[in-house]
């Protein structure tokens, strides 16, 4: 028996001495490779075969009469996944997953429901969101006004509670009695604001990080996304979010003495040849 080990041994170290050309990367399964040192999808092909599935799809729905509204409005924002095998609708001549919500009835107004959209993808290079378009109807299928996309806003946290692209929606009018959320053509073509660097999360992580710059998520029209009644972590969130790259200041410095003027400058005294003296007509 122990010849036997003794000789697959060696086989073993002989097999790695030819192999001597090739990298341990090429040797090893690709399952086992540490995910930052995997090559990163292409966010291209990803998105776009989403997109096709989509197409694809046989509407269910084409008036809002026609979507089913059994499902009351979660008390606090949940997870729910669309993608394929969901129902798909054509609004406004363009193709979307949905969900569709009764309202919750007797409900304080004006109330907020909480949205927030997970990163579709392993990488953020390669990611990309469901950004919500939501329509409130009253007890005849009819819209309360226009609907409206809901700009997505950047928030990290602690958890992955309060991670992702968050957004929100007031609800103000009495005869509001559903909620049907899809996303719109506009919606799926547009991107939302992230503040870390996508270099980051390339295959390069643990070599070349890299937290300057900008970079835009695309949307898609699949994702998990979370809605519900706004709760105070949401909240919190929300109100907190990056929607935009900040503007740039003037420095720490210019805004200090901006906003606390200091003894030695101009308005209380005067510097001649590197001497102070005081104030003019003492």
């Amino acid at each position: 028996m122990k010849h036997r080990i003794l000789t697959l041994c060696l086989a073993l170290a002989a097999g790695a001495l030819l192999a001597g050309c090739h990298t341990v990367k090429e040797l090893v399964p690709a399952s086992l490779v540490p995910p930052n040192l995997r090559p990163p999808e292409n966010s291209d092909d990803q998105l776009k075969l989403a997109q096709q599935r989509l197409l694809e799809a046989t509407p269910c729905c084409t008036s809002f009469a026609d979507f089913s509204y059994q499902n009351l409005l979660p008390w606090q924002p949940q997870p729910f996944t669309l993608g394929p095998g969901s129902s798909v609708a054509n609004i406004n001549g363009a193709q979307s997953y949905y969900l569709a919500f009764r309202l919750p009835v007797g409900a304080k107004l004006p109330y907020r429901v909480a949205f927030k959209s997970e990163l579709n993808g392993r990488w953020l290079k390669s990611s990309y969101l469901f950004a919500p378009t939501v329509v409130v109807l009253d007890s005849g299928f009819q819209p309360i006004g226009s609907s409206a996309d809901i700009p997505l806003c950047e928030h990290m946290g602690w958890s992955d509670a309060v991670s992702g692209a968050f957004g929100s929606y007031t609800v103000d009018s009495k005869q509001a009695r559903y909620l049907l959320i899809y996303s719109s053509a506009a919606q799926q073509t547009g991107k939302t604001y992230w503040e870390q660097s996508p270099a980051a999360f390339s295959s390069n992580a643990t070599l070349d990080m890299n937290s300057s710059g900008t970079f835009s998520v695309p949307h898609g029209p699949d994702g998990t996304i979370w809605v519900g009644m706004m709760n105070t972590t949401y909240a919190k969130a929300v109100d907190n979010a990056i929607c935009k790259k900040p503007q740039e200041g003037d420095g720490v410095l210019n805004t200090l003495r901006s906003a606390l003027p200091l003894p030695w400058s101009n308005n209380t005294s005067d510097t001649v040849n590197g001497s102070a003296v005081g104030p003019k007509g003492s």
